[in-house]
């Protein structure tokens, strides 16, 4: 593995992982804030993810073995660099090209990696360019200060330089990534309380976010069961209980059952994108259709996988098929049970036209 590959596998697993756990809400918010998602906040948001872990991991790491020899073999860590122009009087001790001079590619790699902080605080968060690059200096700030500190005295002594021109280099960075950067306008000219079309796309995003709260779900139950009973010195011999009862079943028929029929007929995944089922006078789903529904769509899923059942791929096929091919994409469900598929922002709930 080489020195940039440790850096970066750590930040794109991080990035990636934590972007999973936020997705439902992230996909939530921006529906309430902005009345869609869009293809690039899409793109963007897990990009930014791996961009703030990239930060860390690529200043931070790796961490050196910081011991009394190594403290008084870098002596000079200790002494911080006050002067951001330090780079011009370093250029001059290496008798080479001025594009391949060593200090003149770092100051550039500092400036470069920065770039991309002001766009996303531009092109993602809407904010100013004053406030890409103060927060540019800040963040850089932090990372200057946390080597100088040794990771917050963590460690007994600094185990990489504080520099005054890594600072200066960075908030230039940040501010050349935030003029470059257009902030982003409001697409479309619906507001966001306006009903949008019901998509394929977003059914699917919506079944998507359905099977990720239940995931999500049943791995808080099965890791706080299993603290229990390491805490209670438990015998840890039902881990396949609690993997199929607290893993899946549970947090299956609490978030695509009980949610629905509480509410108004909708899962947790249709409730972020803003969508829910309703029968043709536009009612919500009687306990009946919400039973069938389950068991037709996201629940019947996890079933067949808690089965080991080889319908599973099956399944996903038929339902995908009939999200996009059936009339107002109520798909395999909305057909089995007699339930379309209209947008929660709707004024008044008006009868729905029959199937057909």
């Amino acid at each position: 593995m080489t020195q940039w590959s440790g850096p970066t596998l750590i930040a794109v697993f991080a990035g990636f992982g934590l972007a999973f756990v936020l997705v439902v809400p992230y996909v939530a918010i921006s529906y309430r804030k902005r009345g869609e998602l869009g293809l690039l906040r899409a793109i963007a948001a897990p990009a930014f993810l791996v961009y703030c872990f990239a930060l860390v991991t690529y200043t931070l790491l790796p961490l050196p073995n910081v011991d009394a020899a190594y403290c008084a073999t870098h002596e000079a860590l200790r002494h911080p660099v006050w002067n951001p122009l330090q780079f011009l009087e370093d250029m001059r001790q290496f008798d080479t090209g001025l594009l391949d001079n060593p200090a003149l590619r770092q100051v550039l790699f500092n400036v470069a990696f920065f770039v991309p902080w002001g766009v996303f605080l531009r092109r993602l968060f809407g904010r100013s360019v004053g406030f890409a690059i103060v927060s540019g200096f800040l963040v850089s700030l932090a990372i200057e200060t946390t080597q100088l500190t040794g990771g917050w005295f963590l460690m007994e002594c600094p185990y990489r330089l504080f520099d005054t021109g890594d600072l200066l280099s960075n908030t230039v960075g940040a501010g050349i990534g935030a003029l470059l950067a257009p902030v982003v306008r409001r697409s479309g000219r619906l507001r966001p309380d306006e009903p949008r079309p019901v998509l394929a796309r977003r059914r699917l995003l919506g079944m998507v976010l359905d099977l990720i709260s239940v995931t999500l779900a049943g791995v808080v139950l099965s890791t706080i069961a299993l603290a229990v009973q390491y805490v209670t010195k438990g015998t840890l011999q039902n881990n396949t209980l609690i993997d199929d009862v607290l893993g899946r079943w549970v947090p299956t028929a609490v978030l695509l059952l009980f949610v629905p029929l509480a509410g108004n007929g909708a899962t947790p995944g249709q409730c972020a994108v803003l969508l829910t089922m309703v029968r043709e006078d536009g009612r919500p789903p009687s306990m009946l259709q919400s039973i069938v529904r389950f068991l037709v769509g996201s629940g019947g899923y996890f079933i067949l996988v808690g089965l080991n059942s080889g319908w599973t791929s099956l399944w996903l096929l038929a339902h995908l098929v009939f999200m996009v091919f059936t009339r107002g994409h109520r798909g395999l469900t909305g057909l089995a049970c007699g339930l379309s598929v209209v947008d929660t922002r709707a004024a008044d709930r008006e009868p729905v036209a029959p199937p057909g």
